[in-house]
């Protein structure tokens, strides 16, 4: 009898065999949902919420964040999984299967009697070997060379979105990346804005070197179009303001009130008299010339009616980080008081214009110089559609970024997996009593990745497998491909995997294998959440 069962008759336990076989089949349950995904010939998943929402994706990333996992162990993998995302943007699907996979290589070994610490062992020095090999088959590259971000970008794009769509935003992506680049500085992928519109088709995305903000003007007679524009931005209260405490005014008479609202909208207006003798000045001869005030705070109607008379369009209540990206976009610095503007604290764009669509309004700001900040607009016909293309983007750019800062890729298409597992074999022999068990069901679990491309692709995994090892024993660096089930050399071809996500993956999947495989008692005897707090009756 349990020890557990003695101090908790109501507690659930499962004894070390019962428990072991427990996480196998969840790690291998968890990774029979994703593992048709993996790759570019992956399937897809439809998601439906509970109120009829629909969702596809083949992004492991966004099902393990959108499924209901129930099972321990499989939400321990999920959670490991996601962190993976959380990092480095990728890997989710392959940490997953590479998990399970890694279990189920020890099966035989467990059956027969064999420790699973001296599995455990074995993992921790496979995981070393790994890394460190890992640093000898990656390739040092000018990684700011444009064609190389973009089969970069292609390589992670493709995963995720049809052939077609992911060319298409291959180059959006990568060029999106370079316009924020400052130098050696870090890549801050805020600075890039993803708009969606739902209207036309997917095809119509495109880059918006500038900025696109899902506001319009507040007044019918500003102007819907401005070029050559001076850009102010702001974070005024051009409106009445309540007070922050929470505080009453009693009045004598109605004219005492009066006095009072006519005093807090004279400061106003006198505020906006000052926006408007800054344009006058920055125009100069030029009186049609655009003038553009956006402004983080609320403009009131007195004040809108001002700028529409003064041929100036407002925008109010932009977001924040719109903001930050807006003098990133069109130079100028943000303002914080009316108080001495001169013209210096102006950006500058060569087109902005208003697009309505349906209810809503867009305004785009374009033709800046020098651009630090833009927007990716992605178009689609329906919602679902839309939400695959804004998840796979996010993914492209950390691609991008990925590469950018770590200076070194990795040969794709498999080829590093069918690499490492013929280094492990060799590194086998050089390890002396039983943990060489360990390093070669790490050794075969990596294989993984290859036979689930073969499997996705139509082709037989073990025969495909073969002809990949064959190639590489001959001194060739090869990959799968997809097309014919043929080996081809990925460097030729463009196929690169991201160095950060590879080693991320070679450090965390064996530590979470180790850990499942040490678990010798499962037990649900948590206590009660209810208020007294004891022991579940």
């Amino acid at each position: 009898m349990s020890a557990l069962k003695m101090l908790n008759p109501n507690s659930e336990t499962s004894r070390q065999g019962q428990a072991l076989m427990m996480n196998i089949s969840a790690s291998r349950g968890i990774a029979e949902v994703l593992k048709s995904n993996l790759g570019p010939k992956g399937t897809m998943k439809m998601l439906v919420s509970g109120a009829g929402d629909i969702k596809l994706t083949k992004d492991g990333n966004v099902l393990l964040h959108e499924m209901q996992i129930q099972h321990p162990t499989a939400s321990l993998i999920a959670r490991t999984a996601t962190a993976q995302d959380d990092m480095t943007g990728d890997g989710t699907t392959t940490m997953v299967i590479q998990i399970a996979e890694m279990l189920r290589q020890t099966e035989r070994y467990l059956g027969e009697g064999l420790h699973p610490r001296v599995i455990a062992e074995g993992f921790d020095l496979a995981k070393s070997h790994a890394l460190k090999f890992l640093e000898q088959f990656k390739v040092k590259k000018d990684t700011t060379d444009r064609t190389l971000l973009i089969d970069v970008a292609r390589a992670a794009l493709r995963t995720k979105l049809h052939q077609e769509l992911a060319d298409q935003l291959t180059e959006i992506v990568v060029d999106a990346v370079l316009t924020i680049r400052r130098g050696n500085e870090p890549v801050d992928l805020f600075m890039v804005e993803i708009m969606t519109m739902q209207h036309r088709t997917e095809s119509d995305m495109r880059l918006v070197k500038g900025l696109v903000l899902d506001h319009g003007g507040r007044h019918p007679d500003m102007p819907k179009k401005a070029t050559n524009a001076f850009v102010l931005s702001c974070n005024v209260s051009l409106e009445y303001e309540k007070t922050e405490d929470n505080s009453g005014f009693y009045y004598s008479s109605h004219e005492e009130r009066q006095k009072m609202v006519d005093a807090e909208h004279q400061m106003v207006a006198e505020r906006c008299r000052k926006i408007l003798q800054l344009a006058a000045e920055a125009r100069g001869e030029d009186k049609n010339r655009g003038f553009i005030v956006i402004n983080q705070k609320g403009i009131d109607p007195i004040c809108l009616d001002m700028m529409a008379k003064a041929n100036i369009l407002g925008l109010r209540r932009a977001k924040r980080r719109n903001m930050e990206r807006l003098t990133l976009a069109c130079g100028g610095t943000a303002v914080n008081s009316v108080e001495g503007l001169t013209t210096d604290v102006l950006g500058h764009a060569d087109e902005v214009h208003e697009h309505v669509l349906g209810e809503e309004k867009y305004t785009f700001v374009e033709g800046v110089k020098n651009p630090f900040s833009c927007t990716i607009l992605i178009k689609g016909p329906n919602k679902h559609t839309i939400e695959q293309i804004k998840d796979a983007v996010r993914d492209g750019l950390r691609a991008v970024k990925n590469t950018l800062e770590d200076g070194y890729v990795v040969p794709g298409a498999g080829a590093f997996q069918v690499a490492l597992h013929q280094e492990l074999m060799r590194f086998k022999e050089t390890v002396t009593g039983r943990p060489k068990l360990g390093v070669e069901a790490y050794a075969n679990g990596v294989l993984i990745v290859p036979k689930t491309l073969a499997a996705n692709s139509g082709f037989d995994p073990i025969e495909t497998l073969i002809k990949l090892q064959d190639e590489h024993k001959q001194g060739h660096v090869v990959g799968l491909d997809l097309a014919t089930g043929e080996v081809l050399d990925p460097q030729d071809e463009g196929i690169w995997d991201q160095y950060r996500v590879l080693k991320q993956i070679l450090q965390s999947a064996p530590v979470v294998a180790s850990q499942l495989l040490l678990v010798d008692e499962v037990m649900k005897a948590g206590k009660s959440m209810s208020r007294g707090g004891g022991p579940e009756q």
